[in-house]
């Protein structure tokens, strides 16, 4: 995935009066099986100035990422952004994994289930994929066609009939481009912080506190910030409640 790292990029700040968040933070994430994980990175920045790392250099859990976001949600208002989808695609076939019985219907629940069922270290969910639920995923040829497990949600049809980058299947778990792995590993963290801090659209957001939201693997901190700006940053178009319960939307497509 790629880095946190943001630029300032030459936009200007924008005013407390147009957002409730006075810190934005992207998150860089990741699936791997292990303790701690090189690929995790954290930029923040503020209201004005350019993005910073957090602890440069430091080797990240995907647990002590958890536990610092609910401290840091504590201290300021602020916008954290993961590169990791929050949900299954749900709306085109109405089920997480079509078939199976006892699999929740709503991305909450779903958390819930995915954190059950995957015992592995660190927040990890490799054994989800590779074991609980093998069926559902694609690991290689051997699995038969690409195309019969690539399935997405609403708003990555969105992005995709934009045209220009495609995004990555919930589904497609081989390649250096897959995000199946860390996006359920990333459930588990949403189960773990679920209720000490809003996780948008899944709860409406705070007239005034922090917030947890889904971003485009390319969007900065500073991308963060300035997007929240937008009169649609969350209300986008074509975002039901329905939707926001199961399948979540990802901050900046609007």
């Amino acid at each position: 995935m790629d880095r946190a790292r943001a630029r300032a990029g030459g936009r200007p700040p924008i005013s407390q009066e147009a957002v409730s968040f006075n810190r934005f933070v992207a998150i860089d994430w990741s699936g791997a099986k292990g303790r701690r994980h090189k690929g995790i990175a954290i930029a923040a920045c503020d209201l004005t100035g350019a993005p910073r790392l957090v602890k440069p250099g430091h080797v990240w859990s995907r647990t002590e990422v958890a536990d610092w976001l609910v401290r840091e949600a504590r201290r300021a208002p602020t916008l954290f952004g993961f590169d990791f989808s929050f949900a299954p695609p749900f709306a085109e076939r109405g089920a997480y994994l079509p078939g199976e019985t006892d699999v929740p219907e709503n991305a909450r629940d779903f958390w819930a289930y995915v954190d059950a069922k995957a015992p592995d270290e660190d927040l990890g969910a490799a054994s989800f994929l590779e074991q609980v639920h093998r069926p559902h995923f694609y690991f290689g040829i051997a699995d038969g066609a690409k195309a019969d497990f690539v399935r997405f949600r609403q708003c990555d049809h969105r992005l995709n009939e934009a045209g220009g980058r495609k995004t990555a299947s919930a589904y497609d778990a081989i390649g250096a481009a897959q995000v199946a792995k860390a996006s359920f590993a990333g459930m588990r963290l949403l189960h773990r912080i679920d209720g000490k801090v809003a996780i948008w659209p899944m709860d409406v957001l705070p007239a005034r506190g922090s917030a947890v939201v889904e971003t485009d693997a390319l969007v900065t901190a500073a991308g963060m910030r300035a997007h929240a700006a937008h009169p649609q940053a969350f209300a986008p178009e074509g975002l039901t409640p329905e939707l926001a319960r199961t399948e979540g939307w990802t901050f900046g497509i609007v």
